[in-house]
């Protein structure tokens, strides 16, 4: 739950004195300014803080997982993704504040911890065993701070004033007449913005890096930058391929559930002047049926009652429609047992309170952007689309990557962090 910034008393029950108290921090303020909400905005079908707050608590690293906020629904969201909430006064809130001020705000309300793992919400290919070689390094093998890096190879210049006679800028790190090959050279380190775990006492003095200091080497696959929204869909894709989608391993869909009324419709009744009724559906969530039909996917269409039109729709998309007016979910478990299959490749959508069990259990569940909100909430994939407006599209979409992402992960073997070399100690300068 989230705190009004009161001090946590210590469980001397459950420390030790060898053992340091490490916190997950995330920050998470609701002003970005790059892509507004950026936080939460939906990235592969969930939140963007989600992907990290996955791989924090999987990693059984941490002794609590916070996420500082101003933002009601950043907090929201947070809290069901299971972190604890650090609510940010309104000086670590504004624009012009610093991350070592939010951190700092943070520790001062929480004297228990020792070392902060900041992870950057734009790092969400990042897997459980790159947080548990780090937590290797700072508890087993006394480091001060560990960073994360990439390693670059890009040849650099100096950026010089126009107006000058002559160059108007000179080499960095090359010496143009012996420009080194990519094979030759080693590359640089450069920092990749995805975490900084150091102490408290570093912390409060204002640093980041200090002490005895090392590194974490992510490969590229690993490493992402999302500041504007060009960045987006190549980030989604990369999530899709090398992004940690829990401790099951994805394994594809097999079976695809959609509630008629409300993600195949608008949820409305339409007559005409003669009283007929009528509903309207969309042509794009049909050829998103189609779509997981040619792949192999089987597909059905379950409503609490139909007058026939949903059996008509249902006709001409060539799936079957099962009207099921009570438990939904013991109708999934009959079909489950039927075609012998887990529930992590069942995937179900709906809109409302009768879907709400189903949603849950399976695998992958799924509501559209204008659901009742339990619906929304338990949902770990909620379209941008409404019912009856693209939002089954969008689900088969997402579904269709997530097969993608099963199908690479049965030839990906993880790579591995490199190794920090030995480490380089830093004194932190002093304070003026």
């Amino acid at each position: 739950m989230a705190t009004n910034h009161s001090e946590s008393v210590k469980d001397e029950s459950t420390s030790t004195e060898d053992k340091k108290n490490m916190a997950c921090l995330i920050l998470a303020r609701g002003g970005s300014k790059g892509i507004k909400l950026k936080n939460i905005k939906p990235l592969a079908g969930l939140p963007l803080i989600a992907w990290v707050l996955r791989a924090a608590k999987d990693s059984e690293v941490f002794d609590s997982i916070w996420v500082s906020t101003d933002h009601d629904e950043i907090e929201k969201i947070s809290l069901e993704w299971g972190a604890q909430v650090h609510r940010r006064t309104a000086e670590t809130a504004r624009d012009q504040a610093t991350s070592i001020e939010a951190v700092q705000e943070f520790l001062r309300f929480h004297p228990e911890v020792d070392i902060v793992g900041q992870i950057q919400c734009t790092a969400p290919c990042l897997h459980p065993w790159h947080l548990t070689h780090i937590g290797r390094m700072l508890r087993d093998e006394g480091y001060d701070s560990v960073f994360s890096v990439s390693r670059r190879h890009l040849l650099r210049w100096s950026e010089i004033d126009h107006g000058t006679n002559g160059s108007v800028t000179k080499p960095l790190n090359l010496n143009p007449a012996k420009r080194p090959r990519r094979q030759d050279w080693s590359g640089e380190l450069s920092e990749n913005g995805s975490m900084y775990f150091a102490t408290r006492e570093l912390l409060m003095k204002g640093f980041f890096q200090g002490g005895k200091v090392g590194y974490l080497e992510m490969a590229a696959e690993y490493s992402v930058d999302i500041d504007t929204d060009i960045d987006w869909p190549i980030a989604e894709q990369r999530v899709i391929k090398f992004g940690y989608f829990g401790k099951t391993k994805p394994q594809g869909v097999r079976l695809a559930v959609f509630a008629a009324d409300g993600v195949l419709t608008d949820n409305q009744i339409h007559f005409t002047l003669s009283g007929e009724e009528f509903r309207t559906y969309n042509v794009s969530d049909n050829i998103g049926i189609q779509k997981l039909k040619d792949k192999g996917v089987n597909v059905r269409i379950m409503c609490e009652s139909d007058s026939g039109i949903h059996q008509k729709h249902a006709e001409r998309l060539g799936v079957p429609l099962y009207v099921c007016p009570g438990d939904k979910l013991a109708l999934l478990e009959k079909w489950r047992k039927e075609f012998d299959l887990e529930w992590t490749q069942i995937a179900y959508m709906g809109c409302d309170f009768p879907d709400l069990d189903s949603i849950k259990r399976v695998g992958v569940g799924a509501a559209p952007e204008d659901a009742q909100h339990p619906a929304v909430t338990c949902a770990n994939f909620v379209s941008k689309a409404t019912g009856g407006r693209g939002a089954a599209r969008e689900f088969c979409e997402h579904l269709l990557l997530i097969m993608q992402k099963a199908e690479s992960a049965t030839c990906q073997v993880p790579l591995s962090p490199m190794p920090s070399p030995q480490p380089t100690k830093i004194a932190p300068p002093k304070l003026k």
